[in-house]
Order: C-alpha cells, then sequence, then structure tokens
C-alpha cells in the first residue's frame, strides 16, 4: 500500500492505493486501522457522510476494499504511532504461504489493548517485517496457551473467518479442573451472557435469554481432588468453556475470574501459578488448498507435569 500524498504538519486529504495486505477487507475495518486514535463514532460519521471515498465514490460500511482501489482519507487528527514492539518469535507448530499457526504462551496477550502497548501479533509483526499481511484469525485469552491461527493472505483470512463463523474449524482444549464430574463424558448448553463490570472488565455468566454455547466434555483422567478433561468448543463464546465448567461445579484450576479462590492461593503454594487450560488440537480444511489440516500442541509443562501427579 503507498500513499499518494504525503500529510503536512496540518492534517489534509490523502489518497492511499490498496495492496495485497488489505485486499477484501472491509471498508470500515480498513479506516479503524488506518486513523488510529480517532474515535470510532467520528470514523463512521466520515464515512456516512462521504467524506471517505474508494475510487472516488462513496461506499457503505460493508464495502470490502480490492487491489488497486484508490481511498480517499479525510483531513483528521490522527494518535502519534505508538512504540514499536519488540520482535519476538513463538513456537511454530505449521506455516505456508498462507498461513502461521503458533503455540501461544501462557501470559502473553494475542495483541496490544486493555493497557497493553503490543501483544503476540504486534511482536511477530515486529519481526516479520518482510511479510506484508500477519492477521489473527481468531483469539486466545491472555493465561490461555495453545494453538493460534495467525493469517499471511487476506483471502485466507476470510475464508478462515467464515469457517469459524460456519462452526467448521474443530477446537479442542485440555483443561485440569475441581472434582471429578459424575459422568465420563457430557456437554454443557447453558446460554451465557456477556457484561461489564464497574471496573470496565468484561465477565461472562450463565443467563437465560443468553447466547446459545455449546461444549462438549470427555474425563481424561481422573485424581482425588482434580480431573484432566478434554473439551472440544462447538461455540466460540467469550470464556465459554471457563464459565460452563465452573457453572457445573468443576472450575478450572488458576481461574481468577470464574474459579475456587480459596483453591487457588493454595495451589499457588505448590507451583500452580497459571490457567490451566490450553488449546490443544485443531482441525480445519486449509483456505487455499481445501486439504484438512490436523494440528496439535502438547500439554505445557507444568500442566503435564501435575497430570502425572492426578
Amino acid at each position: 500500500m503507498k500513499d499518494l500524498n504525503k500529510p503536512g504538519a496540518r492534517p489534509e486529504v490523502t489518497w492511499v492505493e490498496v495492496g495485497e495486505e488489505s485486499a477484501a477487507q472491509r471498508i470500515d475495518n480498513f479506516l479503524l486501522r488506518r486513523l488510529r486514535g480517532v474515535p470510532k463514532s467520528h470514523v463512521y460519521r466520515v464515512l456516512r457522510s462521504g467524506q471517505v471515498r474508494v475510487n472516488s465514490g462513496r461506499v457503505g460500511p460493508d464495502y470490502r476494499l480490492q487491489i488497486g482501489d484508490r481511498v480517499r482519507l479525510p483531513p483528521v487528527r490522527v494518535s502519534p504511532a505508538p512504540k514499536s514492539a519488540r520482535p519476538a518469535e513463538f513456537p511454530v507448530v505449521y506455516e505456508d504461504a498462507a498461513l502461521l499457526v503458533i503455540d501461544k504462551p501462557t501470559g502473553v496477550a494475542v495483541h496490544g489493548g486493555s493497557g497493553l502497548s503490543f501483544g503476540v501479533i504486534e511482536s511477530l509483526r515486529a519481526s516479520r517485517p518482510q511479510t506484508k499481511v500477519l492477521e489473527l484469525a481468531h483469539r486466545l485469552d491472555r493465561d490461555t496457551s495453545g494453538l493460534l491461527i495467525v493469517c499471511k493472505k487476506r483471502s485466507a483470512l476470510v475464508e478462515v473467518h467464515r469457517q469459524l463463523r460456519e462452526g467448521e474449524v474443530e477446537k479442542i482444549y485440555a483443561t485440569i479442573v475441581k472434582g471429578i464430574p459424575a459422568q465420563d463424558a457430557f456437554e454443557l448448553s447453558q446460554p451465557l451472557h456477556k457484561y461489564v463490570m464497574d471496573s470496565g472488565e468484561r465477565r461472562v455468566s450463565v443467563h437465560e435469554g443468553g447466547m446459545s454455547a455449546l461444549t462438549r466434555v470427555k474425563v481424561m483422567k481422573k485424581g482425588r481432588d482434580f480431573s484432566l478433561l478434554e473439551v472440544h468448543l462447538l461455540t466460540g463464546r467469550t470464556h465459554q468453556i471457563r464459565v460452563h465448567l465452573a457453572h457445573a461445579g468443576h472450575p478450572v484450576l488458576g481461574d481468577d475470574k470464574y474459579g475456587d479462590f480459596p483453591l487457588n492461593r493454595e495451589l499457588a503454594k505448590q507451583g500452580v501459578k497459571r490457567l490451566f487450560l490450553h488449546a490443544g488440537r485443531l482441525a480445519f480444511a486449509h483456505p487455499l488448498s481445501r486439504e484438512r489440516v490436523r494440528l496439535q500442541a502438547p500439554l505445557p509443562a507444568d500442566m503435564a507435569a501435575f497430570a502425572e501427579r492426578l
């Protein structure tokens, strides 16, 4: 992508030519990334009013950009460029021209925000400046470890998003929970409601009238007080596994939002200092070749060691 005008000290109209890295992206999402620091309401206002033009014509927020499109950006003042992320590489499980799948460690956010200047995606971009497109296909909570899909082509991103929406991506997690479930295999289907606390932190609860959610659970190993579970995520609601299991009386060990807090404090003395939830397996159709891709990331050392003692 190249700027066809260079803005001066004062905001002025800028023309941008769309390259492969932004092809098939919605114009509203393109603007939100391009006009960093501009309130979202203002971005949509200049789009609705026709101040943003594509090939000299007005477009709606759902217009998808094409290579070679010329986008007129109105004179708005944007925030100064943020500090650059530190380059970082992560364990690569799979990579080709379209996809990069990493084994994300616990404690690392997938993207900047919520007080964090950068996360996995910003660090990957900094370490791979020659790669034009690096976009998260989905998210993992900061404290959840495991498989994370990053797309290296816009067309791959659009197709992976479609598969995720249609439930065509198999997502299987491993977790260690409090207690022993009464059944070795069962489903949890309570509806989930997302809300924001006074502190601004987002939370989820089981609530009639909430979003439909389905979690399939299989007990893999039983101990005296804890169980190792395999969890098949059939819908992708925020904090779904954690909330469903906590509601069922089997909170995930180390969960600082929905867990057993006194138990967490006791376990911390034994070295359990993280959320014991790991995205261990993924299966999906390759977005370009359509061949089936099956990936696996082993249990992290701390979870594996705890599971051995069950």
